[in-house]
Parts: structure tokens; C-alpha cells; sequence
């Protein structure tokens, strides 16, 4: 395996780091659109009189950012060359994620809220491997621009992490499906237009099998949103929604009947190698920022960084984040090389551990930098609070680790859930 970063993908990162400094900083610093980022941004992100919502200017920029962005052919970098992307690779996406993130808080990458200048595009990809031809035609075109958009509604509030004992449930009725059931950390749906509900249809609790995907219009009757849930890290744009006798068409099933389960599950290893990236690359910031400031600030008439109680700490972070590069890279070639199945331990190995070290380099951080480490004067809190965050979703770190240890004690195989698509 060559360890060098590819060519195409440093030709990449030059040119992305050129178009932050041309386009996307001058608009960070516009209109004081940097409250947004330095010891404000909280209370300028948060619209605390409506419910503690995302406040609009805020997510007016942030549209603002990725339309640049796109405009400029960054945007849809996982996407095919058809759909106006780069053919991009796991690898890349993990090299460029990590990149991003370790310049530290701004306009090019928020990962409060997964904005990034080279997006995600979970739905995008979804609906490009999964959508019926119809549903293509319909939706696609506004993914990709980002005029409309639908949020995963799969967590329940009495099941947590286990989506197969899933109490939302549905019935066909003629050509229409009837929706029943709750669900909560139901993200991005204060805009979101739709929301894609995860539903049984058949089967029994803990099968994997006999749950549908429907993207159901969140101005249907019956649908409604009973709050918004407050987090540590504000503002809050994940809400419990209630479904009481919805109807929806049949048409409106993603990715199969009783299969969206798996077809969810398909995009899971993508994402979470790449969202263990972009914790590497917060943890590099934090660690690259304690190492300046040890070596600038002097107590008691000599360098912090002189200290080896400063020096330690930071030795053992940066050997972890270095072990944890080798490791991102390799999982994230793999899937290139094998499939995004072939390697889900190491997955699980990489999204767990980088979360829980970008907790540990921030929380070093603000002990390194004192008083002024801890006040929002530094972005260190702001990273503790967002990326604390991921030691829970998205697959807890403990549900994570079980499944190192399925397949380290043959109780899983490293391969596709069935009736998920393998390239």
C-alpha cells in the first residue's frame, strides 16, 4: 500500500484551500457574518424565542456557502461525473474531511450540522442508488441544489439504538399505506419537507427484515412535531414527530417494501468513515493549537511547552491521531479496493475511537490554554460540546464496539445486509 496522499486528491486539497481563501473567508467576514464563529456564535446561531431553532441567518449563510461551493465543482465531489460530481472515492472524501475539519471552525466546514464546501450528500446518494425512476425525476435535481430535502426518521423514543423493535408501524389500505408511531432526534426536520419514516410492515420485533422506507410529507395530515429537543450543543434542530393515521401513497416506499432497513444501513460505512475523518481532523486542530500556545506562553519565565506535564498529554494524542490516520486511510482504501462492506470492524474501529480521541484532544486543549481555553473565546468547548455528540449517535460508541466483536468472535460476517446493492 503507497502512503502517500494520491495526487489528483493534493491537486485537490490546493485548489479547495485557494477557494476558501478567495471566496469563502471574505464571505465569513461580511455583514459580521463572523458571529457566527467566534465567541458569539451560539447566541447567533440560535433563534432562543422560537423554540431554540436554527436562526435563519445563520442557515442563510450556511446555503449561501455550499451554493459557492457548488457553483465552483467542489460540492458533489462523491457524486458520478453524470451528476456533475468527481467520481470521488472514500479515500478522498476521508483525506479531505480530515482536511477540513483540522483548519478548525468557519464557513468552509461546520460539523455542527454536517456543513461542509464538499458535502456529504447522504440523501443525494441514497436516492440516486435506491430511487425508482420516478422518484429520481421527481427529487434529485433539488437534492443536489438544495431546494428541498428529507430527514431519517428511524430512532424511537422507548428503542434508542435497536431499529429493529420498531413500535411505528403501517398498514396498506388499496394504493395507500396507513402510518403509525413516534419518532425523536428526527434531525434537520424543522425544514426538511419530507421525512423518510421508518415503518414495520411486517415481520416481528427484531427482525431486520419487514421494515419499509416512506418519504412522508411533513404537511400531511396527522404528522406533527411535539417539540424540539435541547442539546448541549445549541442551536437544536432535532425534533420528536408524532404520526397519527398518516397517508401516504405506495409510490412513496424507498428502496423497497420491507427492505429500508438495509438500504439505510448501505450508506453507513461510507458515513461513518468519513464523519471519523472529520473528528481526526478536529482533534489535529485542537492538538496543533495547544502545541502553539505552550510554545508562546510563558509562566513564570519559561515556555509552558517546556513542562513535560504539557508535553505528555499532547505526545499521547498525537501518537493516537497518527495511528488513527494509517488506520482511516487503509479502511477507507479497502472500501475502494472491496467494497464499503468488506471492512465493517474496522469501520466501527475508526468511527468510535476518533470520536471518543477529539473529545480527549479538546478537553486537553482547554486545559492547556487555562482560563481563556475555557471561555468561548477559543472554539475548544464548542468542539467538546458538538463532538460529545457522536460518542452517542449514530451508532454509540458501545454499539460500535459490540460490532468489532461480532466479527471478532464469528457472530457477523463482513458482508452486505441482505438485499442491500454491492457494487
Amino acid at each position: 500500500m503507497d502512503f502517500d496522499i494520491p495526487k489528483d486528491i493534493q491537486d485537490l486539497l490546493g485548489r479547495l484551500d485557494r477557494f476558501i481563501e478567495d471566496v469563502i473567508k471574505p464571505l465569513e467576514q461580511q455583514d459580521d457574518n463572523i458571529r457566527f464563529f467566534d465567541h458569539r456564535r451560539e447566541d447567533a446561531r440560535t433563534d432562543w424565542h422560537r423554540g431554540g431553532l436554527p436562526n435563519e441567518e445563520w442557515e442563510q449563510l450556511l446555503h449561501k456557502a455550499k451554493r459557492l461551493a457548488d457553483e465552483a465543482g467542489f460540492y458533489r465531489y462523491p457524486l458520478a461525473k453524470k451528476w456533475g460530481g468527481m467520481d470521488g472515492t472514500n479515500l478522498g472524501m476521508a483525506i479531505i474531511r480530515e482536511h477540513l475539519a483540522a483548519k478548525g471552525l468557519g464557513l468552509h466546514n461546520d460539523l455542527q450540522n454536517e456543513h461542509s464546501i464538499v458535502g456529504n450528500n447522504v440523501g443525494l446518494l441514497l436516492m440516486l442508488e435506491y430511487g425508482t425512476d420516478e422518484q429520481k425525476a421527481e427529487w434529485v435535481d433539488d437534492l443536489a441544489e438544495g431546494r428541498r430535502g428529507f430527514a431519517f426518521g428511524i430512532t424511537e423514543p422507548n428503542h434508542g439504538s435497536d431499529a429493529t423493535h420498531m413500535e411505528t408501524h403501517a398498514v396498506r389500505d388499496g394504493d395507500e399505506w396507513v402510518i403509525n408511531g413516534e419518532k425523536t432526534w428526527n434531525t434537520g426536520i424543522h425544514k426538511a419537507q419530507y421525512d423518510m419514516v421508518m415503518a414495520r410492515t411486517s415481520g416481528k420485533p427484531g427482525d431486520g427484515e419487514g421494515i419499509t422506507a416512506f418519504l412522508t410529507p411533513m404537511k400531511a395530515e396527522g404528522v406533527k412535531i411535539e417539540e424540539m429537543l435541547w442539546t448541549f450543543n445549541m442551536p437544536t434542530d432535532h425534533g420528536r414527530v408524532s404520526f397519527t393515521n398518516v397517508r401516504v401513497p405506495h409510490t412513496n416506499i424507498f428502496g423497497g417494501e420491507g427492505r429500508g432497513l438495509q438500504v439505510v444501513q448501505h450508506f453507513f460505512n461510507e458515513n461513518r468513515i468519513r464523519q471519523a475523518a472529520s473528528s481526526l481532523g478536529a482533534a489535529q486542530y485542537c492538538i496543533n493549537e495547544s502545541v502553539k500556545y505552550a510554545m508562546q506562553r510563558k509562566p513564570f519565565g519559561k515556555p509552558l511547552s517546556s513542562n513535560q506535564g504539557i508535553q505528555f498529554p499532547l505526545v499521547e494524542l498525537q501518537t493516537q491521531c497518527e495511528m488513527l490516520r494509517a488506520l482511516i486511510h487503509k479502511t477507507a482504501w479497502l472500501m475502494d479496493k472491496n467494497g464499503a462492506f468488506s471492512v465493517s470492524d474496522k469501520v466501527s474501529m475508526c468511527n468510535y475511537w476518533a470520536n471518543r480521541l477529539c473529545c480527549e484532544a479538546a478537553d486537553r486543549a482547554m486545559q492547556v490554554h487555562g482560563g481563556l481555553g475555557y471561555s468561548r473565546h477559543k472554539p475548544f468547548e464548542h468542539i467538546y460540546r458538538h463532538h460529545r455528540r457522536y460518542r452517542i449517535t449514530e451508532g454509540a460508541e458501545e454499539i460500535q464496539m459490540r460490532r468489532v466483536a461480532g466479527y471478532m468472535f464469528g457472530y457477523m460476517k463482513q458482508q452486505a445486509p441482505k438485499g442491500v446493492k454491492v457494487d
